[in-house]
């Protein structure tokens, strides 16, 4: 057995004693007939009942002075009748017919040309745009291919995009920044 197991068992064992000791000291007390708690003299019922009888009474006479609820102008719960629905068909023939607004034509979307890569080929150089739109889309297109389903690369030069708007039939132009 090492020391520590020695130490934590007679700790243990001292730590019991001094409860058993403790609890040998208590002793029960005695009650003596004159330290015995004495019924609370009340009342009586009687007052209690008179005192909801009055509150009873006063509450039925506030009751019948109380003004008698409305009958409901609309109940919610049902349609309304073919009178009323008839008498509102009337109001609105009286109002005139507002213009629909002319058609608009669909905003331009917010892209940018952000540069323009070049390769080498047998042909001669091949040029792709690199466009960036505002929704964080990034197109790479060379000549004749669309964008977003809305424009077709018509021409990619050495800092510029031309576009053909296929819904309007306009071109843009996109120039690179510097």
């Amino acid at each position: 057995m090492t020391a520590k197991r020695a130490a934590a068992y007679s700790g243990g064992v001292l730590l019991l004693l001094a409860w058993l000791a403790s609890a040998a000291g208590l002793g029960r007390q005695r009650v003596t007939p004159e330290q015995a708690p004495q019924p609370v003299e009340t009342s009586g019922t009687t007052l209690l009942a008179a005192d909801v009888q009055a509150q009873t009474e006063r509450l039925k006479s506030r009751m019948a002075a109380a003004p008698a609820p409305q009958i409901p102008v609309r109940n919610p719960f049902m349609f309304a009748s073919k009178e009323v629905a008839t008498r509102r068909g009337a109001k609105s023939a009286e109002v005139e017919a507002i213009p629909l607004p002319a058609v608009l034509e669909p905003a331009e979307p917010a892209i940018d040309l952000v540069g323009i890569a070049e390769d080498k080929a047998p042909k001669g150089v091949v040029r792709t745009a690199i466009i960036s739109a505002l929704s964080g889309e990034l197109f790479l297109v060379k000549e004749g291919e669309s964008i977003a389903g809305r424009y077709r690369v018509k021409a990619v030069g050495a800092d510029s995009v031309e576009l053909s708007d296929q819904l309007t039939g306009g071109v843009r132009r996109l120039v690179l920044r510097n």
